[in-house]
């Protein structure tokens, strides 16, 4: 008997994973899909295969996006500088639209597929404030599925999971350490090296570094510099 298959939202970061993890456990087939959306920390995409490898994804797939050509963030335009502090509001980090059209391509593969479920890690307790990882989103976008597609025309429905979106970063590392996540696979810092070593300084950096802290989980990430 064959299993349900499910797309997967694959960054190669902290979250992701958990959530390929997680899938996995629930008895889906996975379809991980990534991103090279001309991102600066591009590193992520070769830990997103490595995570794909080792939680058994049936099969991994890396879209290019031109995000860069449209610019507004701090991830895709080098002349915006990475925040190394808290700060109110949206951060510059925010990439405008990006959940949307990950998930809008997730959702063209998924049909084509004949999946029908998408798997994204977007968390609304420890992130950054992005409009876009609000569970009013997740709800939003599953009702456009249904419209959008001809399978939603034909009676199908999308289901969207977001199983970590109320956890707190201890609760997500927690969950996959049951799980057998080996989080140091993964890439979560916006302005790693070459050598894919953490900054320990940005939004991303601070939240991944609190989150082991608080589940008692020793952090296996590589950082440039002990700070």
């Amino acid at each position: 008997m064959s299993l349900p298959r499910a797309v997967v939202l694959l960054s190669g970061g902290l979250d992701s994973a958990t959530v390929l993890a997680i899938a996995r456990a629930a008895g889906r087939d996975c379809f991980a899909l990534s991103f090279d959306y001309g991102q600066r920390h591009r590193v992520e995409l070769e830990a997103a295969a490595r995570v794909a490898q080792a939680l058994g994804a049936r099969e991994h797939r890396t879209m290019r996006i031109d995000f860069a050509g449209i610019g507004g963030s701090a991830l895709t335009d080098p002349a915006i500088a990475v925040p190394e502090a808290a700060s109110a509001g949206i951060p510059v980090t925010y990439v405008p639209a990006r959940n949307t059209v990950f998930l809008a391509l997730a959702l063209g593969w998924a049909e084509v597929l004949g999946a029908r479920e998408i798997y994204v890690g977007v968390n609304a307790v420890d992130y950054s404030g992005y409009p876009d990882c609000r569970p009013e989103f997740i709800a939003a976008f599953e009702q456009l599925a249904a419209l959008a597609t001809k399978a939603g025309v034909e009676g199908a429905t999308f289901a969207i999971r977001a199983p970590l979106i109320e956890l707190s970063k201890a609760a997500i590392i927690a969950r996959g350490v049951t799980l057998g996540v080996d989080y140091g696979l993964t890439v979560s810092c916006y302005q790693p090296d070459v050598a894919a070593r953490a900054c320990g300084r940005c939004d991303s950096c601070r939240l991944r570094r609190a989150g082991f802290a608080a589940a008692g989980v020793p952090d296996p990430t590589s950082y440039q510099s002990a700070r």
